[in-house]
């Protein structure tokens, strides 16, 4: 999926926790897929968790911003 951080800049607050919890539930299902040893590229759960940490770095500056 790998996101954009401009195009993250672009989303609203609530937007942004939206994705947040799709990422969060893909990366679940994809651990799951992992441990069953039903995935085939399990490089995918680390660009995953760099979306969620863009994500979250995202939301971050606007919190400190709005301080």
């Amino acid at each position: 999926m790998s996101m954009e951080v401009k195009d993250l800049r672009a989303k609203s607050d609530a937007e942004l926790t939206v994705v947040l919890d799709e990422l969060r539930r893909s990366l679940h299902e994809l651990a799951f897929k992992a441990a069953s040893k039903q995935l085939k590229n399990v490089h995918t759960i680390s660009g995953v968790k760099r979306d969620i940490a863009r994500v979250l770095t995202v939301l971050r500056e606007r919190a400190q911003v709005s301080v």
